[in-house]
């Protein structure tokens, strides 16, 4: 054996001696994102302290959040439960009214009756539920699809929130303006035709099931609203967080997921399938044809999408920080559609516990 061989294998058996097989390096590992059981009240919680956030950031947020007519707010990292806290005589077993936050769970019903092949969204409104649904021309009428409908763009007219086909006028052609409007509620009909079920039932053994929530379904004026707690609102948030995973049950296929959390059309950038969209050039508001440049919540991460209502009902999801915040309660401040200066504000005080 030549002398360089043997020197070789000499390297080689040190190398093995000195490995220390007691205490290996550890393996670098990451955090595996947690779902809580679908009943009862277990939920995992993580320290403010081992996530190295800043602990004296968390009582200006809570005083904030309780000044401002709050009732109930998470914060999820990875699924573990980092702030929970009630305010204001609220408790965790009291539901609440989702407001116009719920459109997310139609949205994403939506795409569940999709992948059961119930439905198409690309196709018209009126193949599932006949024409005569509106007031418009059946030529204007017939351009309205299911799709028109998740991205706000059916151009009906939007001076009402009455869905009834008298008020459901002709304003532009569907697709070629954006204009939120409460005809979105078409889609539960689209869906209860089409699966021959009630719309709750389905929404029920679709999703409200399947992830552990609570809650039902009512109408208010001319609104059907869903109420349920603060922690039902955060497994909708943590559904969405996993991309339509609930651990390894796929409810939503990551495609529409994909579609519904991404810009739907060309004139509110701001927006995907009833979900807002953070961080894009520009967005729309309700009520207005306004184009406003920049990002809809500026001091926010980019990558957020929400799901905002009525009187600040929040589910805020955050892929980059694997974070969903819910805050439940009264308006803020003055009543609003679904944006307000409280997101700019509340972003800055949550911002403060990492940064």
């Amino acid at each position: 054996m030549s002398k360089s061989i043997l020197s070789l294998l000499l390297a080689l058996f040190c190398i093995s001696c000195s490995s220390d097989t007691t205490n290996p390096t550890p393996p670098i590992t990451t955090e595996i994102l947690y779902f809580p059981p679908l009943s009862g009240t277990t939920w995992e919680t993580k320290s403010i302290e081992s996530l190295g956030w800043k602990p004296s950031a968390v009582q200006p947020l809570l005083d904030y959040l309780e000044l401002k007519h709050s009732k109930g707010f998470i914060i999820l990292v990875n699924g573990r439960i980092v702030i929970e806290n009630y305010f204001n005589g609220h408790n965790a077993n009291a539901n609440w009214y989702w407001a116009s936050a719920g459109k997310t769970l139609t949205a994403t019903v939506t795409g569940i009756a999709q992948q059961e092949n119930l439905i198409n969204i690309n196709n018209k409104v009126s193949q599932y539920i006949g024409t005569g649904w509106t007031s418009a021309p059946i030529a204007k009428e017939n351009l309205i699809t299911c799709k028109n409908l998740l991205t706000m763009t059916s151009g009906l007219d939007d001076t009402t929130d009455d869905v009834s086909p008298s008020a459901l006028t002709y304003t532009a052609d569907a697709g070629t303006r954006w204009a939120y409007h409460n005809v979105y509620v078409k889609l539960q009909d689209v869906i209860a035709q089409a699966s021959g079920q009630s719309w709750s039932n389905y929404f029920n053994t679709k999703l409200r099931d399947k992830i552990g929530m609570n809650g039902t379904w009512f109408t208010s004026g001319n609104n059907i609203v869903y109420n349920s707690t603060t922690r039902s609102m955060a497994r909708f948030g943590l559904l969405m967080l996993n991309k339509g995973k609930w651990e390894n049950d796929v409810i939503l296929n990551e495609n529409y997921f994909n579609e519904a959390t991404n810009t739907s059309q060309n004139i509110n950038l701001g927006y995907g399938y009833l979900w807002w969209l953070n961080g894009k050039a520009n967005y729309h508001l309700p009520q207005s044809q306004v184009t406003f440049q920049g990002s809809i919540i500026p001091t926010a991460p980019n990558d957020m999408f929400m799901a905002l209502g009525k009187n600040d009902q929040k589910i805020y999801v955050i892929p980059s920080k694997k974070m969903v915040v819910i805050r439940m309660g009264d308006a803020a401040d003055a009543a609003n559609l679904a944006l307000s200066n409280f997101d700019e504000t509340l972003w800055t005080k949550i911002s403060a516990l990492y940064q």
